[in-house]
């Protein structure tokens, strides 16, 4: 029998890549999404498929459905879409975790929760390990994405203990690939964009600051062994490509692997923005048996060229 599995936020970047991997493992998909930075072109390739089902609805509402598994990918993930309406995206990371807990208490189905790197703050701890509490500013301007995701992570948490409820929890660093928003802010779809219009590439701050960054595949791996991994890990376990990066080295890539012109533009560095951000992945390693396989160059590459695709279909 096919499992039912639910994702939520499967018309988003990652999301869509995740319904893809869960059709080929011969599953029923249900994808929700409201669609506020997810895009039905991201899963028009499967709606014909049998086992595939769109439900457009926002998670901060009830949602009444069978399911065996929940993934729980809905929340903006860039600060251009979450710092729009950020009381909607604490609602999300609050109201809504609460309603697919529900969810997941009331058909006793097992439920991912993407969490996110930005839990750890600027970090003090270098590189970030799972056991790292993290440095984050509870009132500032990222706070509703921060904040929202390290509440979602309690709330996890308390279910699992009160409600015996089947929890897995990743802790996604940054990830890139086709189909990521070309204005969702982030500094790879920014900088290709740039580099192809041969616009001046922005570098916020000195440019020194790192970050790492995985390739959509291998994050859609690691989301799928873990919530296939033993029922007493629980994680967080962080999901990540473990090379670090400074943004000037990703922009000289950038302009590199395009074969650009573009110049590079220093411009103030926004508040709370991480010095430094790279994961510790030997838990992964470890439990999951999980790493990444695709390196940053060829990442770059194939993403390049959807977003060569992408800007003279709309052109």
């Amino acid at each position: 029998m096919r499992k039912k599995i639910l994702v939520t936020g499967g018309a988003g970047f990652i999301g869509s890549y995740l319904c893809e991997k869960l059709l080929k493992e011969n599953c029923e998909v249900i994808c929700v999404d409201n669609l506020f930075t997810g895009d039905k072109d991201n899963i028009k390739h499967l709606l014909s498929n049998p086992y595939f089902e769109f439900n457009r609805h926002d998670i901060t509402f009830p949602i009444y459905l069978e399911v065996n598994e929940i993934y729980n990918l809905a929340c903006p993930a860039s600060p251009v879409h979450y710092q729009s309406d950020p009381v909607q995206t604490t609602k999300t990371n609050v109201h809504g975790v609460i309603n697919v807990l529900g969810l997941a208490k009331r058909t006793k189905a097992k439920i991912l929760q993407a969490s996110t790197s930005e839990v750890y703050g600027d970090p003090e701890m270098h590189p970030q390990d799972e056991s790292y509490w993290g440095n984050v500013n509870p009132i500032g301007y990222r706070s509703c994405y921060d904040e929202g995701k390290r509440c979602a992570e309690t709330l996890f948490f308390d279910y699992h203990r009160q409600h015996k409820i089947n929890i897995k929890v990743a802790r996604i660093f940054n990830t890139y690939g086709p189909r990521m928003h070309p204005n969702d802010g982030r500094v790879v779809s920014n900088f290709i964009v740039q580099a192809i219009k041969g616009d001046d590439i922005t570098i916020y701050g000195n440019g020194e600051q790192t970050r790492s960054f995985c390739y959509v595949d291998d994050m859609v791996n690691g989301l799928f062994k873990l919530m296939n991994s033993s029922d007493d890990f629980t994680g967080p376990v962080n999901l990540g490509n473990p090379n670090e990066y400074s943004i000037l080295q990703l922009a000289k890539k950038i302009i590199l692997l395009s074969s650009s012109k573009s110049k590079l533009v220093f411009k103030t560095l926004p508040p709370d923005d991480p010095k430094q951000r790279q994961p510790d992945i030997s838990l992964a390693k470890k439990i999951l048996g999980w790493s990444h396989t695709t390196e940053l160059d060829n990442g770059l590459e194939k993403t390049i060229e959807y977003f060569k695709s992408e800007l003279i279909y709309h052109e």
